[in-house]
């Protein structure tokens, strides 16, 4: 059987050329996921077209065409992504048929599927989620019950994109798609020792991505290496009129693609700020502080110049506010949703089972998505979305979001010419991953701001707690900076070489 473990697209690319074809390897991650997945729980539909696509893309290898370099790669799909054939589920009972509810069959693929089919990759298939990607931390109330942590299985595995993230860390795919309003792409790839990417608004098309916020909503990928992660990210990048907003980027891509400008030396001379109550006034957990501190000597090492709490009197962190009666997490920009999920149906199609936000109300009233008690019902301490509830079919009042988002970039964009910083390098958390059933949730250093300012973050692997649990760092920078984020991430990532592969467990 072909050797599937910790393999990287790289990798994948040496086996073709060697003579391994596609379909075998995915059937090694077939029988893979058939073995693991049962323990994990990561992946709720298997593709049964796989197969036969993975024996397309070995005829067009052996009749000489020239392929990209995802051609054959076999990967993964977070479940609110529109994939033809497949409900969208959102983690929900309610939009399960076999759970009780009803299907939402999408007429065509969401842009990011489209765009990973085109690319020759093989979709082994979708991943779990929390009701409606709710949380950043877990998978738990999914209509197909947790997902477990591939670095351990009593850990939280971070969320939303909790399957996509243990997919990924328990090789069951070489990299997968993941989506963030609040955390969930940086949040399940720190949690698992991954690298993911946070992308800029609008860098990537979300368009046929069930919403949470279309005003914070980015689709990204989760990866092993640093490499992985930007060549998918040439893959999902640029514009398309299924998303007009995706107008933004044209221009800011780089010409040579995502991965041109990594390199082992990345990191000479570049200034990255450091994490302090400047941006936020939530200190670090002692054995955090600790982690961080290897780290920070580790990029002095390789030659950066590090900037002690650039955003101390810059006003950055009085930005920040939580939406009660949540703790930490800032909600500003999701009083769109009702007006979100009304485009959103729509796409769908004629034949959709829903196609306006009433009836989504309608089919899914038991439940109550915005009730009191529900997993959305903070939305209602934001002032403007009770209009917004009242009126779907109206474009919303979003002043409040546009306020605060204006005053992130400009007080990011006047630190960063002060202080002259390349990028910003935080803990991604501020202290280890609690329990995977408990009270407590993931406690991060980013999530709310890089969100509501549109800004990009990469992940990468940093070190471990004592408990085993994983430390990642977080590269932050301007909006469109993504190749010189990952250049910084892959320096660090080739001197390290902190990830380890997760001793799994059959139960």
């Amino acid at each position: 059987m072909t050797d599937v473990v910790e393999l990287t697209v790289e990798g994948a690319q040496a086996a073709f050329a060697a003579g391994v074809t596609s379909e075998v390897l995915t059937q090694a991650f077939l029988d893979r996921i058939a073995q693991y997945n049962p323990a994990y729980n990561a992946i709720i539909f298997l593709n049964p077209d796989a197969l036969a696509d993975a024996r397309a893309i070995d005829r067009r290898r052996a009749a000489g065409e020239a392929l990209g370099p995802l051609a054959g790669i076999p990967v993964v799909v977070k479940d609110p992504m529109d994939m033809v054939g497949f409900p969208t589920t959102a983690g929900w009972s309610l939009l399960h048929s076999k759970s009780g509810g009803v299907d939402l069959m999408p007429g065509t693929d969401s842009p990011v599927v489209a765009r990973m089919r085109a690319a020759g990759t093989v979709i082994l298939g979708k991943t779990n989620v929390p009701v409606l990607s709710h949380t950043g931390s877990h998978a738990n109330d999914s209509w197909a019950g947790p997902t477990y942590n591939a670095a351990g299985r009593d850990f939280l595995p971070g969320g939303s994109s909790a399957g996509t993230a243990t997919a990924v860390a328990a090789s069951l795919a070489v990299l997968g798609l993941a989506e963030e309003t609040g955390g969930s792409i940086q949040n399940p790839a720190s949690a698992q020792a991954l690298v993911g990417i946070k992308p800029t608004f609008a860098l990537v098309p979300n368009a046929g991505v069930m919403p949470l916020s279309a005003n914070r909503d980015v689709v990204g990928p989760i990866a092993r290496c640093v490499r992985d992660a930007a060549l998918t990210l040439d893959v999902l990048a640029g514009y398309t009129a299924e998303d007009p907003k995706t107008v933004a980027g044209i221009g800011h891509r780089p010409k040579r693609g995502y991965a041109s400008r990594l390199h082992p030396d990345a990191l000479r001379g570049k200034r990255l700020g450091l994490y302090g109550p400047g941006w936020r006034n939530m200190p670090l957990s002692a054995e955090a502080a600790e982690l961080y501190a290897c780290a920070q000597r580790e990029l002095r090492d390789l030659g950066a110049e590090l900037v002690e709490d650039p955003f101390a009197g810059s006003g950055f962190a009085e930005l920040r506010r939580a939406t009660p009666p949540l703790l930490e997490f800032d909600a500003r920009g999701l009083e769109s949703v009702p007006y979100d999920l009304q485009k959103y149906l729509e796409r769908l199609g004629p034949d959709a089972a829903l196609r306006s936000f009433a009836e989504f109300a309608a089919a899914t009233a038991k439940g109550d998505a915005f009730g009191p008690n529900s997993v959305l019902g903070f939305m209602h301490n934001l002032p403007q979305f009770g209009p917004c509830l009242a009126d779907p079919a109206r474009p919303p009042d979003l002043s409040d979001f546009t306020a605060v988002k204006e005053a992130y970039l400009e007080t990011f964009g006047a630190v960063f010419n002060r202080e002259r910083l390349d990028a910003l390098v935080f803990p991604q958390m501020r202290d280890q991953l609690p329990p995977l059933h408990g009270p407590d949730t993931i406690h991060e250093t980013t999530v709310g701001e890089i969100n509501i300012a549109g800004l990009p973050g990469v992940t990468v692997p940093a070190g471990y707690y004592a408990s085993s649990a994983p430390f990642c760092l977080i590269f932050v920078g301007r909006m469109w900076s993504e190749a010189d984020l990952l250049a910084c991430a892959y320096a660090y990532e080739q001197a390290t070489r902190h990830r380890r592969t997760p001793d799994l467990s059959m139960s």
